[in-house]
């Protein structure tokens, strides 16, 4: 493949090529203007400056020939692409079931799953520490209900009531564990743990970022105002999710500004280690070729489209590989990257039933606080699971989380 046919494929694959009756009209790849292309039994021609000077098939007629064997069906003729609306349908018995039940369901799959928390042993004087357990249990209800500290304690108290815990913490007790940076880690693993159970029905991941807002504004100068200007800070969040379930398998939390890509391969891994990986989809943000050498050695495909600028790398053979699928098969490659749709599914869910804000005030309470808010969506996609697909959640009580 030479220089132009090289150039032809990266229009193919990145610019909108339309064809005009007889004739294709294809984009200039410095955006200066458009050509006329003619394939046809007499011979081929492009009103490039290229091809009239040399009489030999430019990029543009390349770009033309990529389209047509793309779109050329088996028997021979040529296909016209047209978008379709995709819509799904609901299983309104098992939604319905699922609605129905699901804060009874949803405390006792929470207390299984917070069972095991192990509590640190106490040192010093001082009054007996509550089993941590149910303080986990206590702030993920919490968030759950979407009351305020004082207003769930009616709930609290029903909860123990109904044997679900030993003992109602005082709301001040919850708070002081949302503040505290051991507290992350068991979040993460609870995570991880609500994820389980679905281990044998997904296989396919989307990886995104999204924020949830806080109380917090900053100063900011804008380049384009010219003065200064006052944001909003929010906690930004990178998830890995299961494109069948939305369940969220692993999650990132950095500082605003930090970029997407390096936390590619934190969820991706994690995700691996327990589940098996056939297919992950992401955005351009996270086009890189150490993030599909990756992939491809999980031994996994990628599905992750390339920027308009990307060319073809013999160094990389992942990047290489999905590079012409990409420039090929565009309609068959972006069927697989349309399920990274259902992680931004997954978010919106989230904030939908749990607040697209966080209420605490220092950062590590409003770390904790999001942390929660995936804890109790996990559960509640198994739940919606246990109805629609008739599966048992077992949340492996058994496994240690960390002290």
């Amino acid at each position: 493949m030479d220089e132009r046919q090289q150039r032809g494929l990266v229009i193919a694959a990145t610019a909108k090529i339309q064809r005009k009756g007889d004739a294709w009209i294809v984009p200039s790849q410095s955006l200066n203007g458009k050509y006329t292309v003619r394939r046809d039994a007499a011979g081929q021609s492009c009103t490039c400056p290229d091809h009239e000077l040399r009489q030999q098939p430019c990029k543009h007629i390349f770009a033309v020939e990529y389209v047509e064997r793309r779109e050329m069906a088996a028997d021979g003729t040529v296909t016209e692409t047209r978008a379709v609306r995709v819509s799904y349908t609901q299983e309104w018995s098992s939604y319905n079931a699922a609605a129905t039940t699901e804060k009874e369901h949803f405390c006792r799959l929470l207390r299984d799953l917070t069972a095991n928390v192990p509590t640190p042993p106490q040192t010093g004087a001082g009054n007996r520490r509550l089993p941590l357990s149910e303080v986990v249990f206590a702030a993920a209800f919490k968030v759950y209900s979407g009351f305020s500290g004082r207003r769930f304690m009616t709930d609290l108290r029903s909860a123990r009531d109904a044997g679900l815990v030993e003992h109602a913490p005082h709301y001040n007790s919850i708070s002081e564990a949302m503040e505290s940076e051991a507290l992350t880690p068991i979040l993460h693993q609870l995570i991880e743990q609500s994820s389980l159970p679905l281990r044998e029905v997904e296989q396919d991941f989307a990886v995104d970022s999204t924020g949830f807002g806080t109380a917090r504004f900053y100063r900011y100068y804008s380049e384009k105002y010219g003065h200064e200007q006052l944001g909003r800070a929010w906690v930004k969040t990178h998830a890995c999710v299961g494109t069948k379930t939305n369940i969220v398998t692993a999650v990132v939390i950095s500082g605003m500004q930090e970029h997407d890509s390096p936390q590619f391969a934190k969820l991706v891994e994690s995700t691996a280690e327990r589940f098996t990986v056939r297919e992950v989809s992401a955005d351009k943000a996270y086009s890189g070729r150490d993030n599909y050498a990756l992939v491809e050695h999980l031994g996994a495909t990628p599905f992750i489209p390339f920027r308009s600028n990307a060319k073809p790398d013999p160094k990389s053979p992942a990047w290489n590989k999905m590079w012409h699928w990409f420039a090929l098969n565009r309609e068959d490659f972006c069927l697989h990257y349309h399920k990274r749709s259902n992680v931004e599914a997954a978010f919106s869910m989230i904030k939908r039933v749990f607040g697209d804000s966080v209420r605490a005030k220092t950062p590590v309470a409003q770390i904790n606080e999001v942390l929660l808010k995936i804890v109790c969506h996990n559960i509640r996609v198994l739940i919606h699971e246990m109805h629609e697909l008739g599966i048992e959640p077992a949340l492996m009580i058994g496994r240690q989380h960390p002290a």
